[in-house]
């Protein structure tokens, strides 16, 4: 999506916040980065489960994850970001890389396969969408991770956010995305129904989903204050480097619609 973003295919998106500012706060950043976090979307963090190959039995526990092949979907996504998260907690940031690579993959379903055949040993997915696949077998969990910041967070380019025009539209979206959470709040057996036939979820697991996720009550504008702590953590774990990159009042347009 920061690859569209920039090119210019398209003018918002939704996406993990770690992700965003990862993409701005990278010592080869160009330009302006191509975009601003302009909204909240989800207030509730995200648990990132842990997982391994079913018969990887030289892997038990998170524990014994330090110097191993971490499995990514890409660079600067979540699942990269939240490996440096995972290591930080667990005191591996100190001493050198904490993994022997960090394996680019693509998709999810390579990743389910890559830990099965060797390719990496383990990898980073959101637990509901993940859990299919402990309760079939493909896969076998070591253990969940939350972000320590609000999951989802809305961007738009900045060429979108240069003109009076563009801002307009922004605004559109909030109102729009306002007044789709309340109808969502309102109608959760019609969310469940739809969660569970056109998506890769249980209607049981769909319903515990809706007990851990708290959509933002107004998504237009953010808190300041989890941009600054976000890019503390990707710091400390090693995934920015501070004083590169744009800084963190530079990430973001509060009431872009204003």
């Amino acid at each position: 999506m920061i690859i569209s973003l920039r090119a210019g295919e398209i003018d918002i998106a939704i996406g993990l916040t770690e992700a965003w500012i990862a993409g701005l706060g990278k010592p080869d950043v160009e330009g302006d980065g191509g975009y601003r976090i302009v909204g909240n979307f989800v207030e509730t963090p995200l648990c990132w489960a842990v997982s391994t190959g079913t018969k990887r039995t030289d892997i038990s526990s998170l524990d014994s994850l330090k110097g191993t092949k971490l499995g990514i979907s890409r660079i600067g996504s979540g699942s990269h970001v939240m490996g440096y998260v995972l290591a930080d907690q667990k005191g591996w940031s100190s001493a050198g890389s904490p993994y022997s690579d960090s394996v680019v993959l693509q998709t999810f379903a390579n990743l389910r396969a890559a830990v099965n055949d060797g390719t990496a040993d383990f990898f980073m997915w959101e637990h509901f969408t993940s859990k299919r696949y402990y309760d079939n077998g493909e896969i076998r969990k070591l253990g969940d991770i939350y972000t320590p910041w609000p999951s989802w967070h809305i961007v738009a380019t900045t060429k979108v956010l240069s003109s009076d025009t563009g801002k307009a539209k922004v605004r559109e979206l909030f109102e729009k995305l306002d007044q789709g959470i309340e109808y969502f709040r309102g109608h959760h057996d019609e969310a469940v129904q739809y969660i569970s036939t056109e998506l890769d979820y249980s209607e049981e697991d769909a319903r515990e989903w809706l007990k851990t996720v708290k959509f933002s009550d107004k998504t237009e504008g953010l808190n300041p204050d989890v941009v600054s702590s976000c890019m503390r953590v990707l710091w400390k774990a090693g995934v920015l480097t501070e004083g590169k990159g744009l800084g963190g009042e530079a990430m973001y347009v509060n009431g872009p619609g204003a």
